[in-house]
């Protein structure tokens, strides 16, 4: 599905990434670990073709396709997805007129027409009763007093509705509660399938309680360092990062 070849990419001058490889299969979930500065929202960003980061080397194909050039709006038309770390505020614009822009633009870009209105209707009630969503909670203005767990929660809402063949959650965990965190997982859980798949950034092993990894990638100094299962998120919850510099040296 994704393939990321060699990507090396820089931010107002300074190298970020410097080589990374990635291969995603349908059906997959991974998880990027690693400390602060590591480089994880930056290949997030690149994934989604966000325009501030520069790619100075590499490609990335998604579905055979190379979208290395596309814009993030082309990207989305593809079926990537990015959950923010921090989603910004959109005053006046309900959660519901939000999401029914957001698909049918997707369907203009496919050349289709737009969903009819009752259609549109009963696939948000389907999705917003699939992750417990209060029906209230769709004609709020997008992310306008909303707490922490309600922002993501907006998110996976968003993602469900979407249905993207790749959705990037970057620090999706970033200042939840146990409860709140249980909500996104659960989710992220009911929206897998054997025809998408999903790329959690996280710095902590928490998450990956309840969205079990298939693999676990350690991104240092731009680069993945290590991978393996979600065995080695267990290791770097009690051992650190420190271990695996001191293998680096080795």
């Amino acid at each position: 599905m994704l393939h990321i070849k060699n990507i090396h990419a820089s931010v107002e001058g300074k190298e970020i990434l410097k080589g990374i490889t990635l291969n995603i299969k349908p059906g997959e979930v991974h998880a990027i670990m690693g400390p602060n500065g590591s480089g994880k929202s930056t290949l997030a960003s690149i994934i989604a073709g966000k325009e501030e980061f520069e790619v100075t080397k590499g490609t990335i194909t998604l579905n055979g396709n190379d979208i290395s050039e596309m814009d993030p709006e082309e990207r989305a038309h593809q079926g990537i997805f990015l959950s923010f770390q921090y989603p910004i505020e959109i005053p006046g614009v309900s959660v519901t007129n939000f999401i029914k822009t957001a698909i049918n633009e997707n369907r203009k870009a496919k050349g289709l027409k737009d969903m009819p209105a009752s259609e549109m209707l009963k696939m948000i009630r389907e999705k917003a009763d699939l992750l417990e969503i209060d029906r209230k909670f769709l004609s709020r203005s997008l992310n306008q007093g909303f707490s922490g767990g309600e922002k993501k929660r907006n998110e996976i809402f968003q993602m469900a509705m979407l249905e993207p063949k790749l959705a990037i959650l970057d620090e999706t965990d970033s200042g939840l509660d146990i409860d709140a965190l249980k909500i996104v997982a659960n989710g992220v859980n009911k929206l897998k399938s054997k025809d998408n798949a999903v790329v959690v950034i996280t710095h902590y092993q928490r998450l990956l309680d309840h969205i079990i990894p298939d693999f676990v990638h350690v991104l240092m100094n731009g680069k993945i360092v290590k991978s393996g299962t979600k065995e080695l998120a267990y290791e770097l919850e009690e051992k650190g990062y420190d271990w695996i510099k001191e293998e680096m040296v080795q």
